[in-house]
């Protein structure tokens, strides 16, 4: 069986960026599944997944445009700090769901001067390329179920 839309990928995988530094790994614990065909993963990674078989071992370098986006310095403003209620102390690094137009994202803070925080609503990742050691370990047919929802069910996946 191969990696194709509609089937339940479950990879191992290990995140560098340019530095060489790991950003995020499975090993060491269960392999990560998601629903190929169904924009769960990054394009790039999943584009070079495709056709892909259990046990194929594969190393993957993603450009930001097939990622998590290029940087946008729009995405980037001061607010004030009133708008934290309810939390003691803003620090630079801290993450907070906010509403947008384009729906709930979350920002992180950047900066505190005063009564200004600097909050960043790009991806952590945005502007990055970043590679992917990848092994395929299981390959499955999506449940009704997890077609219909368009992620996968069960261990790894999400919960209902």
């Amino acid at each position: 069986m191969q990696a194709s839309k509609n089937k339940v990928v479950s990879i191992h995988y290990t995140l560098t960026n340019d530095q060489g530094e790991v950003l995020d790994s499975s090993n060491g614990g269960e392999p990560m599944p998601y629903l190929h065909g169904h924009m769960n993963i990054i394009p790039g990674l999943e584009k070079e997944l495709e056709g892909k078989a259990v046990g194929d071992k594969l190393k993957v370098t993603v450009a930001p445009d097939e990622g998590y986006g290029e940087r946008n310095d729009a995405l980037v403003e001061k607010v004030p700090m009133n708008m934290f209620q309810g939390v003691e102390k803003v620090e630079p690094g801290m993450q907070f769901h906010a509403q947008t137009g384009q729906g709930m994202t979350v920002v992180t803070v950047t900066g505190v001067e005063g009564d200004e925080v600097t909050i960043d609503a790009n991806h952590p990742l945005a502007g990055e390329q970043l590679t992917f050691d990848v092994e395929v370990t299981e390959i499955r047919d999506a449940s009704d179920e997890e077609l219909e929802h368009g992620h996968v069910h069960g261990p790894g996946g999400h919960e209902h």
